[in-house]
């Protein structure tokens, strides 16, 4: 009888597997994220983006003459028409790649109110396990930035519909461009979480690295010094700029794998840091 009962109670203090930790902190995460106005307001900016640069097509000079157009479609204002491997002109970057700019910036709001508010404190005092901050993070921080792709991509056609812009285009290349960009979320979410862990104790500067790498305009800079390659921008800046309006299965299965890889990289260095150094 004492051996049941000691193995009822051994049982009963057994450590939650990681499945039921990951399950408990991203059940929070969530919580937060629709109970904060923050992600709502980034939803909103995600719509208006698009619009603003669809509105810009219909411009008119100073003296009424027509303004050279922006866009002649609206689609080219979710992804180029080809490929970027380079800097190529503004108007081939400002598609659905500003979402992971300003989803950047989002992400280090949300980490950054984990430490201003003592989350961060509370929770490591309860929970040793560090990895499963960084992955619920990345999940979470991933879901809101594909959930504003999909406010930007609402936003384009509202704008498109209202200025008469042009709808032509390849209905199977245009889904898999949308969906290349879309998977890029979870590897970008990571890369914006594992700067966000370096610096922790620097809201301001976090906010900033942010916008810094989201922009890429460090690999931009790299490849005018040592050349613009395919590996060099799919990779470091991320496959979202290889999504394109010609993309295909191909291009969907290139940015699952750069999003995976960046995945797994951000988130081996984010959980070393956190066990090597103070986090409160």
């Amino acid at each position: 009888m004492k051996t049941v009962i000691d193995n009822k109670t051994q049982l009963s203090f057994q450590s939650p597997t990681f499945s039921e930790r990951l399950k408990g902190m991203l059940g929070v995460d969530f919580y937060r994220l629709f109970h904060t106005p923050l992600y709502y307001i980034f939803l909103g900016i995600a719509a208006i983006i698009p619009a603003m640069l669809i509105a810009m097509t219909g411009m008119t000079g100073p003296n009424g003459e027509p303004s050279a157009p922006l866009f002649t479609n609206v689609w080219q204002a979710i992804a180029a028409a080809t490929p970027i491997y380079g800097f190529e002109g503004i108007e081939k970057y400002a598609n659905m790649n500003m979402v992971f700019i300003f989803g950047g910036i989002m992400v280090s709001i949300f980490i950054g109110h984990d430490y201003k508010s003592g989350y961060v404190k509370q929770l490591f005092t309860t929970h040793a396990k560090k990895q499963d901050y960084m992955i619920s993070k990345t999940i979470s921080c991933a879901f809101a930035m594909a959930c504003m792709c999909g406010t930007y991509l609402l936003g384009a056609i509202v704008a498109g519909a209202i200025t008469q812009t042009d709808f032509s285009v390849n209905f199977g290349n245009l889904v898999c461009a949308i969906v290349g960009k879309t998977v890029m979320s979870l590897g970008w979410a990571s890369l914006y979480t594992f700067l966000n862990i370096i610096f922790r104790k620097y809201f301001g500067v976090s906010i900033a690295s942010s916008f810094f790498f989201g922009t890429g305009i460090l690999i931009i800079g790299i490849g005018s010094l040592v050349g613009n390659t395919p590996i060099l921008n799919v990779f470091l800046y991320g496959a979202s700029v290889y999504a394109c309006l010609g993309s295909n299965i191909v291009t969907i299965v290139v940015c699952m794998l750069t999003s995976a890889a960046w995945t797994v990289i951000y988130n081996v260095l984010g959980t070393a840091i956190l066990y090597k150094s103070d986090v409160y």
